[in-house]
């Protein structure tokens, strides 16, 4: 149902946004990130930003679990995107309207020209999926923007899923730990031939793959292994 008044739609996205505090509020979180200077839960020690490449099924988790600092992040414009840039703006952060499908052109000019000194977020797999499939925009931004793109999950020790029309949203189970993991930095060159965004999209792709393995591997065991060659290991025998 599309919520046609602004000020109602502003209401929810407060009464939402007061819920889920609540929720967090019982939950702990630990933030783990390969290179900790690459972390937006902290303030930024010196000029470089980063751009966050996150599945839009963790987007809850990543925005409540800890408060992102200096963060823009691309929402869409379809009937529920008003609703999150709301309760976005509500967390501190700068949401920019548009998507692959609806506004990408303007979006993609407002996240270079807007984001000289911001970190931004980019979940590739919204609005309208496949699910946890990269597509070439955060790609091209990364290259525009000169912002190194970090892979990075969220997740739960025990989770509710809301089921969407093609992804599912996760939230924690009241008293659950909430973790959020940042990979490596990935630098996209300044100037990328059609083949590079290819190659660069099915690197990322492979990093995200990778990185959801090394973070469930800690959730369960307590052993954090950033062994790359490990994860392919697991990607193998998982197909």
């Amino acid at each position: 149902m599309k919520i046609r008044s602004p000020l109602l739609n502003k209401l929810i996205a407060k009464l939402a946004v007061f819920s889920m505090r609540g929720l967090f509020a019982t939950c702990r979180t630990e933030v783990v990130f390969k290179s900790p200077e690459s972390s937006c839960y902290d303030e930024p020690t010196d000029d470089r930003r980063y751009a966050y490449c996150l599945w839009h099924d963790g987007i809850t988790l990543a925005s409540f679990a800890r408060r992102p600092r200096q963060c823009a992040i691309l929402v869409s414009r379809h009937n529920d995107g008003s609703l999150l840039a709301n309760a976005l703006k509500s967390l501190g952060m700068k949401p920019i309207r548009g998507s692959s499908s609806k506004g990408g052109a303007r979006a993609a000019r407002q996240v270079i020209e807007e984001t000289r000194e911001l970190h931004f977020t980019i979940t590739p797999d919204g609005p309208r999926g496949p699910r946890r499939e990269v597509k070439d925009g955060i790609v091209f931004l990364a290259s525009k923007t000169q912002h190194p793109v970090v892979p990075t999950y969220a997740l739960a020790t025990r989770e509710w899923h809301i089921k969407g029309s093609w992804t599912d949203m996760a939230l924690p189970r009241p008293f659950a730990k909430c973790f959020l993991f940042g990979g490596e930095p990935i630098r996209v060159p300044e100037k990328l031939t059609r083949e590079q965004i290819v190659e660069y999209r099915q690197l990322l792709q492979a990093e995200m793959s990778r990185l959801e393995l090394i973070a469930r591997k800690y959730v369960e065991s307590g052993e954090l292994d950033w062994s790359l060659n490990e994860a392919k290991a697991a990607l193998r025998d998982a197909a």
